[in-house]
């Protein structure tokens, strides 16, 4: 087991040659390694940097990078100009498509005994340890696992063994282990790097993901108090030391404390970055714990388009909806459709107000009736973003006509709560 790279601190700003630099540095320390495969993020996380990461990593292994599969979950696969923007000039034919319903391997099982103690016996199944056939059968001699640590509302902090096991992951072991999140409960889960989806992931990670030739690739991204954006730090590794190294950076980067709550959010979704509410609604997710009672969440949505990434799951969020977590466990009890796409249920609760707060969707392509229909309220885009001219507003607190209102340019990037909802 080995660190490769450890680089970061609250105030580090690493530049794309430092980046290049620590990289390549890396690598070189792994030895020769002939057939590379690199599993970056799509560009719903563009900001991580792994664009350019993957990128300087084709560059130092030239023909031996042999693949590159976006770690998909279950998001639309990424359209060419997509790929450009995101990884400049690394040629188009190295990327392969994640195929969450078919692609699969299961290398093992989670038993269910360990599931029902980490849902404090809530749940009573298996988890399944899947990945995608070319991770498992692809004969590569090194798998980089390339992303962001950032606090995330399934997994309490992103990436690490999360980027293989749920991002190149299967029906089952997605649904089953955002379900557990769910249930357990995200405002005990977020900013976290230890709880029990964590220690699932981990359980699989020791015992079936060991044979693999696996290192971390991880990223801590932070704004400046200028509002820039900032790589923090950067730790490359091939065990669990790495992703705990780059989650406690990360907790002091992207966690914002505030002393009182907000009474109103105003959001913004990068229309390159959010075409959906199962991704947008991480203006829910990120928020939620700064939120006062029934305060209200704008968000400016130009680039959203449907409700989920996947066709059947776009489905099932029109016909059960953002209706809390009472509903949608008694609609997972009453109907068949929705059991068996647990992940699909764990995002209704996760995109909830749980009737405290009011969320208005402003998007750009999805019309009243639809976003009424799924239980948010709506809100007239062009009016909303002239009112809170997103070019005008500065992040954190502002005043636009005598209110104040709380501006956050990108809900990715953070995790923000008040004093008063931190228990611990």
């Amino acid at each position: 087991m080995s660190l490769y790279c450890a680089i970061g601190s609250t105030d580090t700003e690493l530049s794309h040659e430092q980046l290049q630099s620590l990289l390549t540095e890396s690598l070189a320390r792994l030895g020769d390694r002939k057939r590379v495969l690199a599993v970056p993020p799509d560009q719903t996380r563009s900001h991580s940097h792994a664009g350019e990461l993957t990128r300087f990593a084709w560059q130092h292994y030239g023909e031996r990078m042999q693949a590159i599969l976006p770690a998909l979950g279950t998001h639309a696969a990424m359209q060419p100009e997509q790929i450009t923007r995101m990884f400049g000039d690394v040629p188009h034919d190295l990327f392969r498509i994640h195929n969450w319903r078919t692609d699969i391997v299961t290398l093992g099982e989670v038993p269910a005994e360990f599931i029902r103690e980490q849902s404090e016996g809530h749940l009573d199944y298996a988890w399944p340890a899947q990945v995608n056939k070319l991770i498992a059968e692809g004969n590569f001699d090194l798998i980089l696992s390339i992303g962001q640590v950032v606090p995330h509302e399934v997994i309490g902090m992103a990436n690490y063994n999360k980027n293989i096991l749920v991002g190149t992951g299967g029906r089952e072991g997605i649904n089953r282990s955002h379900y557990l999140g769910a249930v357990y409960g995200m405002e005990r889960i977020m900013g976290r790097a230890d709880n029990p989806v964590r220690r699932v992931l981990n359980y699989a990670s020791d015992r079936f993901l060991h044979p693999l030739p696996i290192v971390y690739v991880l990223t801590v991204v932070g704004r400046t108090e200028d509002g820039r954006l900032a790589v923090r730090g950067l730790y490359i590794g091939d065990d669990v030391e790495c992703f705990e190294r780059a989650a406690e950076l990360s907790l002091k980067v992207n966690f914002e404390i505030l002393d009182q709550p907000i009474q109103k959010a105003v959001v913004y979704l990068d229309p390159h970055e959010f075409h959906s509410t199962w991704l947008g609604n991480k203006a829910v997710y990120r928020t939620r714990m700064a939120l006062a009672d029934n305060a209200e969440l704008i968000v400016l949505a130009p680039g959203v388009r449907e409700f989920g990434e996947d066709k059947g799951i776009d489905a099932l969020i029109r016909k059960y909806g953002y209706r809390g977590t009472p509903a949608t466990l008694d609609a997972v009890r009453k109907h068949p459709d929705l059991a068996n796409d647990l992940s699909a249920a764990a995002h209704l609760i996760h995109g909830s107000s749980e009737g405290r707060f009011k969320i208005t969707w402003a998007p750009g392509h999805l019309t009243r009736e639809e976003v009424e229909g799924v239980g948010f309220s709506y809100g007239d885009l062009a009016a909303l973003s002239q009112r809170y001219d997103r070019n005008k507003l500065q992040h954190g607190y502002n005043h636009v006509d005598g209110e104040e209102v709380f501006f956050i340019a990108n809900p990715g990037l953070g995790l923000w709560a008040w004093r008063g909802k931190l228990k611990d």
